[in-house]
């Protein structure tokens, strides 16, 4: 029989000829992931009487959640994750304002086709993108892998998701991840691997495709890869230095999966997550003209600059209604450098849109764009549950950017087109 993705690939990091899914084994991750929690984890980490990290060429360690720092708690939380990098000497630090971390890691070429990547952070899945399996695990488990390099897996079954045809006028892969998510419910893919096949997958930019394993999540995966091609490995050049094998962990053709699914692309319109759950998931007709206080562009699944780009193209020429809010913040530094470049945070300046630093911003309720109780926020961000940015009696709604940026224009949930 033959084996899917995961099983080839954690058979590897194992060090075993074959694996099988609900078998425990023992893997060495390539990168070991960990942001502001990064302190917490040191104060584990110091119980284990470990005095040195073993392989600290495998740590990444980014300050990304609460930048530039809202309080003198937070400033301490990074004073002493500097101490700690310095003392370890970690090579893969990234500072205050040079992005999210999971858009951070793929940017610098730490993931790749077939890597392992752990990360004390629920979307860690984001690398799946490029091929990597990307899983979130606890601040302990961080800790351990610290001091041992290795870590206990059980090997999860797989979902196989195929995708065929195109998407449509103003539909995006943020309309194509909430269908899934509101077909097959947030427990749809608990601590499962899951696989996008399919023609529909080369239809999708590389951009876009970020946003696929970054919303499973929401499903309760353990892992989602996309199938990686000649795209994948464009967007790689020149991040990464080494040889490529796209071959070593492609599923074969006959191996076993739990499920099987088919979504076909074009028979998707712009979707909606209403208030409290992400698979709260209706056709945006449901909701049109339901008023918003504030629309929020950005995060990890939609602050790279394809959504900032179709932001500014539904915003050109208009202005922010009166009595609505537009926070932008890209995902990465790099992200806002060609942003600017291009003209598009002129653009969205001028109608009356707000910059924030590169990084997480209000998206986990810490800062930057907290709403007010009552407030309604249309958010392009994973996750609309009760209190997620920060004030439980208000209301998020989940959206594509060009959903997000035409409601900003509108003061009311609107498709791009009505505009």
């Amino acid at each position: 029989m033959g084996r899917t993705f995961a099983e080839k690939v954690l058979a590897k990091k194992a060090g075993l000829g074959t694996v099988r899914p609900g078998q425990v084994i023992d893997a060495a991750p390539d990168i070991i992931l960990s942001h502001d929690n990064t302190a917490a984890i040191r104060q584990i980490f110091g119980e284990l009487g470990v005095p040195k990290v073993k392989y600290p060429d495998r740590l990444a360690i980014f300050l990304d959640h609460a930048v530039p720092a809202p309080s003198t708690r937070h400033a301490q939380n990074h004073a002493e994750i500097r101490r700690f990098v310095a003392e370890q000497g970690i090579d893969h630090f990234f500072e205050v304002g040079r992005g999210i971390c999971h858009q951070v890691l793929c940017e610098e070429g730490l993931a790749r086709p077939g890597s392992l990547i752990l990360g004390a952070d629920s979307h860690t899945p984001h690398a799946g993108a490029l091929g990597a399996f990307g899983a979130g695990i606890g601040r302990s488990e961080v800790a351990a892998l610290w001091a041992t390099g290795t870590l206990w897996l059980r090997v999860p079954e797989s979902i196989k998701i195929t995708l065929t045809g195109q998407l449509g006028e103003w539909v995006s892969a943020k309309d194509l991840a909430l269908h899934i998510i509101g077909t097959l419910s947030a427990d749809g893919g608990t601590y499962a691997s899951v696989e996008f096949h399919g023609s529909g997958v080369e239809t999708l930019s590389m951009e876009s495709r970020f946003v696929l394993p970054n919303m499973m999540a929401e499903m309760g995966v353990k892992n989602a890869w996309v199938r990686p091609d000649d795209m994948t490995l464009n967007w790689l050049d020149g991040r990464v230095n080494t040889p490529i094998d796209l071959d070593e962990t492609m599923p074969d053709p006959d191996a076993a999966y739990m499920a099987e699914h088919t979504f076909d692309l074009a028979s998707i319109e712009p979707q909606i997550a209403k208030p409290h759950t992400v698979d709260n998931v209706v056709p945006l007709s449901e909701v049109r003209g339901t008023p918003v206080d504030q629309a929020f562009l950005g995060t990890c699944t939609n602050g790279r600059l394809e959504d900032i780009a179709l932001a500014a193209l539904v915003i050109e020429g208009r202005q922010v209604a009166p009595g609505t809010r537009l926070l932008v913040i890209p995902a990465s530094a790099q992200v806002l450098q060609d942003a600017l470049q291009a003209g598009y945070i002129e653009t969205l300046l001028s109608a009356g849109a707000v910059l924030g630093t590169p990084g997480c911003g209000p998206c986990m309720g810490n800062h930057m764009g907290v709403p007010a109780p009552g407030e309604v926020t249309i958010s392009t961000a994973n996750r609309n549950f009760k209190g997620r940015m920060g004030t439980p009696e208000s209301e998020i709604y989940l959206a594509s950017p060009a959903v997000v940026a035409a409601s900003a224009v509108a003061g009311l949930i609107t498709h791009p087109a009505d505009l």
